[in-house]
């Protein structure tokens, strides 16, 4: 791939082999298997690009790099006229969220005196005493409401918007003058909210899931409104699109390439993909794979188990494992070259610290690249397949790219298993049972059959 976008994808070592021998069997195995697929990928491109033609369901987010943000940028300007923000959403209308501003706003950006942007609070799990600490934290502020779902059914969501909208009533604020719900444009109880209180709104396109939604205005808003760059964002994602549609070849095109990868690895039994970024402000960004990728390709008994790392933390708690224990997963690692801020590590005068002298004149940020590199040669020594993603830089336009490229990596590998990308039946069933458990009438049998699992779960217990 080119480095307009600056990130390079490298899959030298994506076949695994014993003793890190590039020329072993399970890379000559992978090799076969990328050019034997070569038809499939293929397909499952041109499959992508016709259902986002057509506007099939689920295919919305290959589109978003296109999308007219006037009115999200409107509603961004609005919020920044506020103290305080609490956005209330769970899966994809919260990590979205949160992976676009840690990655690209100032670490700990609450605390940050005197920026003139609000602060920003999320209500994602609903978990009383986290709800109680964000109201004590927005309590005497200015503070906006967003509500995010698309069906305005979501019971974790709901609960908390029902009970933050009171609370901001209740120290005096002009109902619903200061709500913003962002969902389907025609449908659901959101939809008819808007219609009845007059409160700002903004649509979540009907095509585009929950997961896929981190660039539509559910993501879009909030990040503008803390002072992202979100015209870099789809910048990225465009450029990142626009290389896919021209490129079918798995030898070219980096997405088609690590889609095989992960099935073929799927198919020699390593049922688990580790997400190892060595940069803080990519945490979340591994939270957000883990939702992307657990929810859209493990179905009707297929699937690989996301699993989220971060270096070089756990390489002092996940490695040992890694490189000694079972050769049962597939890793991606992606360093960062250029660190926004870095720091050098002074000289050391004192004997005792003198041990310690090699440091000095180094810099954290080299450091950790190395570590990065150590990490990914060690895995290699040990025969286990490691997928390196590199990047100049972290900045919207690589984000907003790398967004695109994992949904898109996502959306291929559905194909080739042969399954849905796009739905989440079981995470329906549980819906189902929760809405039953609270009393919701219609769900009654669910929560029947929900309350007869459970009680052989507790069947045989032991107390202490």
């Amino acid at each position: 791939m080119s480095r307009d976008l600056g990130i390079s994808f490298c899959f030298g070592a994506a076949g695994g082999g014993e003793n890190g021998d590039f020329g072993s069997a399970g890379s000559a195995e992978l090799d076969r298997f990328i050019l034997d697929s070569g038809k499939s990928l293929a397909e499952a491109a041109e499959w992508v690009l016709e259902g986002a033609s057509s506007g099939e369901a689920g295919f919305g987010w290959y589109n978003l790099p296109d999308q007219n943000i006037d009115s999200v940028l409107a509603a961004s300007l609005w919020l920044k006229g506020y103290e305080a923000i609490i956005h209330v959403g769970i899966g994809g209308s919260s990590l979205g969220n949160l992976m676009l501003h840690q990655a690209l706003l100032p670490m700990y950006h609450n605390e940050v005196p005197g920026d003139g942007t609000p602060r920003f609070y999320l209500a994602d799990n609903p978990d009383p005493e986290k709800t109680m600490a964000i109201w004590e934290r927005a309590r005497g502020r200015r503070t906006a409401l967003i509500g995010v779902s698309k069906s305005g059914a979501t019971a974790e969501t709901m609960s908390q918007f029902l009970w933050f909208r009171s609370k901001i009533a209740e120290s005096g604020a002009q109902p619903d003058d200061n709500v913003l719900v962002i969902t389907d444009p025609e449908e659901g109880v959101f939809r008819s909210f808007a219609r009845e209180t007059k409160c700002r709104s903004l649509e979540i396109p009907p095509s585009v899931g929950g997961r896929y939604s981190g660039l539509s205005p559910s993501g879009l808003v909030t990040a503008a409104a803390l002072g992202c760059d979100v015209k870099g964002l789809l910048s990225g994602a465009a450029a990142m699109r626009d290389f896919f549609a021209t490129n079918r070849d798995a030898r070219t095109n980096p997405a088609l390439c690590l889609a095989a990868i992960h099935r073929f690895h799927e198919l020699a039994g390593r049922p688990m993909a580790v997400l190892m970024p060595y940069s803080n402000r990519l945490e979340t960004f591994a939270e957000w794979f883990a939702q992307l990728w657990g929810e859209s390709v493990g179905k009707d008994g297929f699937g690989t188990t996301p699993v989220r790392a971060l270096g070089a933390i756990d390489q002092h708690s996940q490695v040992q494992l890694y490189t000694a224990g079972p050769d049962d997963k597939l890793y991606t690692l992606i360093n960062i070259l250029e660190r926004g801020t870095d720091i050098e590590i002074p000289p050391v005068s004192e004997k005792s610290l003198a041990p310690l002298s090699y440091l000095s004149g180094h810099k954290l940020g080299e450091m950790l690249g190395y570590e990065a590199a150590s990490t990914a040669a060690a895995l290699v020594k040990a025969g286990r397949p490691v997928v390196w993603i590199e990047a100049d830089r972290l900045d919207a336009r690589t984000l907003g790219a790398l967004v695109f490229f994992y949904e898109y990596v996502t959306a291929v590998t559905g194909r080739l298993i042969g399954i849905n990308p796009f739905d989440q039946p079981g995470v329906e069933q549980g819906k189902r049972y929760t809405y039953g458990m609270m009393g919701r009438g219609a769900y009654k049998d669910d929560s029947d059959e929900a309350f007869k699992y459970f009680a052989g779960i507790k069947k045989e217990s032991i107390s202490i």
